[in-house]
């Protein structure tokens, strides 16, 4: 299951979604993608939502690192393999979780 949560304060969730269908569609896959808003602190916690937005394949973060930060409604930092920040996963996390 492709899961991707997001709070609507943020404005990058409509690209991450973007990346991610275009990330499936490249590999040959058609996985429906669940779409979860979170819309208070309460569920932030109760979903470990590090920020928006969040990816998750089969329970699993994409962004390790990431997934540690604090519960909390804000958009999230992705943590690049070159080690820059981004707000949304690179293309190369996407592909790895996906496979």
């Amino acid at each position: 299951m492709i899961e991707l949560l997001y709070w609507e304060g943020c404005p990058s969730h409509p690209e991450a979604k973007a990346l991610l269908e275009r990330v499936l569609t490249e590999i040959g896959r058609d996985d429906q993608i669940v779409m979860t808003e979170v819309k208070s602190d309460e569920e932030a916690e109760r979903l470990r939502f590090p920020g928006s937005p969040t990816i998750r394949v089969d329970g699993n973060d994409v962004d390790l690192e990431g997934a540690k930060s604090r519960p909390a409604l804000t958009c999230r930092i992705y943590y690049l393999p070159d080690g820059r920040v981004s707000p949304v996963p690179s293309r190369e996390q996407l592909e790895a979780a996906l496979r």
